[in-house]
């Protein structure tokens, strides 16, 4: 007997019928044509879990209701309600992105998918999604959960980093918006997708069962839900070192602005150095005492692993506490609505806490 073998005329009206009964209908970016609103949650969504985006995304929102808003601002204000979400590179591009906006577009995002991939920050899958959620263009997208959904529909072996796979990938995907009668409901099926990825055809143990395309799916068929998609290339993943000073005075601790270029660009964080002795030197321009060594931990980046040791220097009154450029002194209270690295951030509030039990209990 011959085994079921996809169907990608079938496919999309399944997605639509399912999304419509089962699919996630709360999230606060849905249900709108708004591309400021959309674009905002597409980008936030990027590389980022749901459960993550959902705090920052209002937030950031009643702070810049509008691609005017956020236009008119400065970078440096824009960056607290992007630290913490990573990959910097998306805020600074998010800010870009909207004065070309408002600069070359008179404040309207463009209504198709190809100008709307010549902004800053917005790749082809992104400006797909803005296409068919706020202007019902009939554009395929292909994010993470579309690739899984995908190679195991139609049984798309090796990595999907690969530039051969993903070709492959996106010619599924047209060809399944083709073949779909010209009255698919875009947003739905574009929204399924993301929902079957996300809920039902999961990295590890899919619930297959519930699944509306099991029935013809390759790797159901197949018992190959494992196998797919193709586990990346394994790459040994580098380990670099780096020491922060941590240097206090008056309640206050000092900061330094990082390039806009390589890790936690654009943000505020502790003045960084490569070792133990570099450290110490600087700290001999603020004190005669030695810095004191605090316990190191790890920070994992997608391609490096970072070793962070902090160490901590206060100094008096009698020292000339002016910053060189691009370094501020900070007051505690304010570091929660400061834009730093999510491990900086917490290393300092939980350093400050803990300095303040000490106090209570010494009171």
């Amino acid at each position: 007997m011959s085994l079921p073998e996809p169907r990608p005329q079938d496919l999309a009206e399944k997605v639509v019928a399912w999304q419509k009964t089962s699919g996630r209908h709360h999230l606060p970016w849905q249900n709108t044509q708004d591309p400021y609103r959309v674009w905002l949650s597409e980008i936030m969504l990027q590389q980022t879990q749901v459960a993550t985006v959902l705090g920052y995304y209002e937030r950031f929102l009643e702070r810049f209701p509008t691609v005017k808003d956020l236009a008119e601002a400065e970078q440096d204000e824009v960056m607290p309600y992007w630290a913490g979400l990573g990959y910097y590179a998306r805020a600074r591009n998010l800010h870009r992105c909207a004065r070309e906006v408002m600069e070359t577009w008179g404040g309207r995002f463009p209504a198709n998918a190809t100008d709307l991939a010549t902004l800053p920050g917005i790749g082809r899958s992104t400006a797909c999604a803005i296409a068919a959620f706020c202007f019902g263009e009939r554009s395929p997208i292909m994010d993470g959960n579309v690739k899984r959904v995908f190679t195991r529909y139609f049984g798309i072996y090796g990595p999907t980093q690969k530039k051969a796979v993903e070709n492959a990938l996106w010619a599924k995907a047209d060809e399944v918006v083709e073949l779909a009668p010209a009255s698919l409901d875009m947003a739905a099926y574009t929204q399924g997708l993301m929902d079957l990825g996300s809920q039902c055809c999961t990295r590890s143990k899919p619930t297959c069962s519930l699944c509306p395309l099991q029935s013809d799916c390759y790797a159901h068929t197949h018992q190959a839900q494992s196998e797919l998609p193709s586990p990346k290339e394994r790459i040994r993943q580098d380990e670099r070192y780096a020491h922060v000073l941590i240097l206090e005075l008056n309640g206050q601790v000092l900061l330094e602005q990082r390039p806009d270029k390589g890790i936690w660009g654009g943000l505020l964080t502790l003045p960084q150095f490569d070792d133990a002795i570099s450290l110490q030197t600087a700290a001999l321009h603020w004190s005669d005492e030695e810095a004191i060594a605090l316990a190191s931990f790890q920070h994992v980046f997608s391609h490096f692993k970072l070793h962070i040791t902090p160490w901590l220097l206060q100094v008096d009154e009698s020292v000339l506490a002016e910053p060189v450029a691009g370094q501020q002194w900070q007051d505690h209270e304010a570091l929660e609505q400061t834009a730093l690295p999510a491990p900086i951030r917490k290393l300092l509030l939980g350093l400050y806490q803990s300095k303040d039990s000490e106090q209570l209990l010494l009171s």
